[in-house]
């Protein structure tokens, strides 16, 4: 099994860079594990308490149950994924089945962050996007798909998005095998993946 981590800040075009690593290999080959799955169980806080989590500091993650589910991967096993519901900032309860593949696509803003999870990559890509191009998107996104209104979301981006991604995101540059810039789309880089990758499983 091949395993690759893609990182970057949020709203860098992690998704588009993963979306057409699928599209070059056979739909039975490849999965992918979303970070996001994998935040914290916060069951035990109101939703009040659960609006103040820091989401952007690596201790929101699991990493732990991420780790764990990464070795049953690639022992042979399927995991199930929790499912995470951004409106409730918490798990659903529900889980999603997933089966190992020759290629397993991990992507998340913080998974570059974790020495362990870190080690279990084959390929570490970073996904770089200018900082008004990302607040763009994540506007975009958070209003349209998560429920979020204008001044909350620039707020969050504020006081804990743009701090955390300069900390512990921006730095995890210099872990990465790749680095895409993903102002435009960058056909040459995922040329580049696709062709390792092609290579390892041959």
């Amino acid at each position: 099994m091949l395993i690759i981590g893609i990182g970057g800040g949020t709203g860098s075009g992690k998704t588009t860079v993963v979306n057409e690593i699928i599209k070059q290999l056979p739909e039975n080959e490849v999965g992918v594990i979303s970070q996001d799955s994998y935040y914290n169980d916060t069951s035990h806080l109101g939703y009040e308490q659960r609006t103040k989590i820091n989401f952007d500091h690596p201790r929101s993650i699991d990493f732990d149950l991420l780790c764990e589910h990464l070795t049953e991967l690639k022992k042979g096993n399927a995991i199930d994924q929790p499912v995470y519901s951004f409106v409730k900032h918490n798990r659903t309860g529900d889980t999603i089945h997933t089966l190992p593949r020759k290629v397993m696509i991990v992507e998340g803003i913080l998974i570059l962050t974790n020495p362990e999870i870190r080690e279990m990559f084959d390929i570490k890509i970073f996904v770089h996007a200018d900082s008004d191009e990302r607040l763009i998107r994540r506007i975009k996104r958070d209003i349209t798909q998560r429920g979020r209104d204008i001044d909350e979301v620039l707020a969050r981006y504020q006081n804990t998005l743009k701090p955390m991604h300069m900390q512990f995101i921006e730095p995890t540059k210099e872990f990465a095998d790749i680095i895409i810039p993903n102002n435009r789309y960058n056909t040459v880089a995922v040329d580049i993946v696709r062709t390792i990758i092609s290579e390892r499983l041959t």
